[in-house]
């Protein structure tokens, strides 16, 4: 995903989760690559499983293409759109 401007993560009890310009867009967990499974992923990826990244969590797509530099740069840029803006983070408030 080197190719991606704006790609960051951020570790979360042993795994990752991946943003792409600021949203949400994959995680990384089990040595798997799970993404947002919107309507552009979906079409990508027609015969992808849909896994849990964790116990109780929402299934994702299962990305198996992880070497195929091309081929995410073009995943990560068509979902962008359909991905969900992050929620506002609440202010900490002191007593």
């Amino acid at each position: 995903m080197s190719d991606l401007n704006e790609i960051t993560c951020r570790s979360m009890m042993g795994e990752y989760i991946v943003y792409y310009r600021g949203k949400i867009a994959a995680y990384v967990c089990d040595d798997r690559l799970l993404i947002k499974p919107v309507e552009s992923t979906k079409r990508l990826l027609p015969n992808a499983p849909y896994e849990p990244p964790y116990e109780g969590a929402k299934v994702m797509l299962f990305v198996e293409e992880v070497d195929n530099k091309a081929f995410l740069t073009n995943l990560f840029e068509r979902m962008y759109e359909e991905l969900p803006v992050p929620k506002p983070k609440k202010k900490n408030r002191s007593i």
